[in-house]
């Protein structure tokens, strides 16, 4: 069963920096990709970052470059959203993301809950 649980949001004050975390199970496929997506309220969800499953062809939206960092671990589980110098525009829900890139499945979306980032002084 494939899952996908966010972690990390919360309060910031403008300037500030948060790191979010997504773990992924159940993922045993070669190629996909996975990232962070944000939708800020009255807003449509919006791509922000995402990284292959090579640990590869990393991507970030114009609004985060310079400021936002995504990693992955070695064992390919975990995902890191590293956020800094962030601003009120970044206040949104972000939510973690897998698409799968090949095989059968090829364009089927995975996502989380989705965790909450706040930026406000």
């Amino acid at each position: 069963q494939y899952r996908l649980v966010e972690s990390g949001g919360g309060l910031v004050q403008p300037g500030g920096s948060l790191r979010l975390s997504c773990a992924a199970s159940g993922f045993t496929l070669d190629y996909y990709a996975i990232g962070w997506f944000r939708q800020a309220p009255g807003k449509e969800r919006e791509g922000v970052s995402c990284i292959g499953s090579s640990g590869g062809d990393i991507n970030y939206a114009d609004s985060v470059k310079g400021r936002f960092t995504i990693s992955m671990n070695d064992a390919k589980d975990t995902v890191e959203l590293k956020m800094m110098s962030l601003r009120a525009e970044d206040t949104a829900v972000y939510y973690c993301n897998v698409r799968i890139l090949g095989g059968p499945y090829y364009g089927m979306d995975f996502w989380g809950k989705g965790t909450l980032v706040t930026v406000s002084s």
